[in-house]
């Protein structure tokens, strides 16, 4: 929105810094992070009253969470919010990449508020049945697939690129909608099973937005794709706004989530964050590179896959308990260990993302 406040410069005043998407992507962090320190102690009183005995905890998990007993969920709302309001602040809202990315956002945090919304009115962690929610995330991912695909350049469509091996394309055809199925809907998933502890989640999703947002700002230049020797994507650079406003609004939700949290991320905020950062990798072409950086997600979600697979097959466990973070805390793991640990992890991976940028 204040972009169109260019349309008042003579080209050497102030409003021609908002020509800029670099000065318009510091604009958006700090006012994400402003919307998180305004808006978030309001809401927790709000959910903590409406909520009553807060997020269920389960039965057969770790002893430690039982004293997390009365925590409000539902604090997705608090960053998907800052995320919305911010973007359509600072961002060009005649770019198709950044309504892309705010529509899978928006809708994966609606399914996540309904998972929400169930549970606690329930109080059980049954929540909204998962048949539905995979139908729904799938529908989602579908609309990205052709969204994205219709406003990539031709040469570019249906096309998977690969890192490090330079001007390498695969053309995936009929298979390109299945592919961004399992990159949105797996992605949401993965962030979504990784959310079992105060703080753990949101560090990696802030670096993975972070990387994301550097890389879409690279692809969207052409002389960085020049240099780089990566596929240029026209547009993408805005995207840099929507990865900035959320390394603010997830700063902004940390202070309340940090040990001992005073608020739960919930569905609402793991489901749409993931399917954001999903949408993000499908938009700028950079699905694998997103494997690479989110990869702690991506061990979190196979943990869980071989856990279940093994036991059906078996009757055993691979892990004490899945998703893999549990099963650190049934070793004895302390659980500000298990955080700390996993976001230097987050971030080596994050740095050796970035690096296939120019190993080519």
């Amino acid at each position: 929105m204040l972009y169109w406040l260019t349309a008042l410069s003579d080209g050497g005043d102030f409003f021609n810094l908002f020509r800029y998407i670099t000065f318009r992507a510091g604009g958006a962090f700090l006012t994400a992070l402003l919307f998180g320190f305004v808006f978030g102690k309001p809401l927790i009183n709000v959910l903590r009253r409406k909520q009553g005995k807060g997020q269920p905890i389960r039965d057969d998990g770790p002893e430690g969470h039982f004293s997390k007993a009365g925590t409000p969920t539902m604090g997705g709302l608090l960053i998907v919010g800052a995320l919305l309001s911010t973007t359509l602040v600072w961002a060009r809202l005649d770019n198709p990449f950044v309504w892309l990315v705010l529509f899978v956002t928006l809708s994966f945090a609606l399914i996540g508020f309904a998972d929400d919304y169930a549970k606690v009115s329930k109080q059980n962690t049954a929540g909204v049945s998962g048949k539905l929610r995979l139908l729904l995330g799938i529908l989602i991912a579908v609309i990205t697939a052709i969204w994205a695909s219709y406003f990539h350049p031709e040469a570019l469509q249906n096309q998977l690129a690969l890192p490090v091996f330079k001007d390498t394309l695969i053309n995936l055809g009929y298979f390109y909608v299945p592919f961004v199925i399992v990159v949105i809907v797996g992605s949401a998933n993965a962030v979504n099973l990784t959310d079992g502890l105060d703080g753990l989640a949101i560090m990696p999703v802030m670096i993975a937005a972070g990387t994301l947002g550097v890389i879409a700002y690279a692809v969207g230049r052409v002389d960085f794709t020049e240099y780089l020797d990566v596929h240029y994507v026209p547009g993408t650079g805005e995207i840099l706004i929507f990865a900035a406003a959320l390394f603010g609004a997830g700063l902004g939700f940390l202070w309340y989530n940090a040990p001992p949290a005073a608020v739960f991320m919930g569905d609402t905020g793991s489901l749409a964050l993931g399917g954001a950062l999903g949408a993000i990798a499908v938009v700028t072409k950079h699905e694998l590179v997103w494997a690479i950086v989110g990869g702690l997600f991506v061990v979190e979600a196979l943990s869980v896959i071989i856990q279940v697979l093994y036991f059906k097959r078996t009757g055993k466990r691979v892990f004490l308990m899945a998703p893999i973070h549990h099963h650190y805390e049934k070793k004895g793991w302390a659980e500000p260990t298990i955080v700390i640990r996993f976001w230097i992890i987050a971030l080596i991976l994050a740095m050796i993302g970035l690096a296939t940028l120019k190993v080519r």
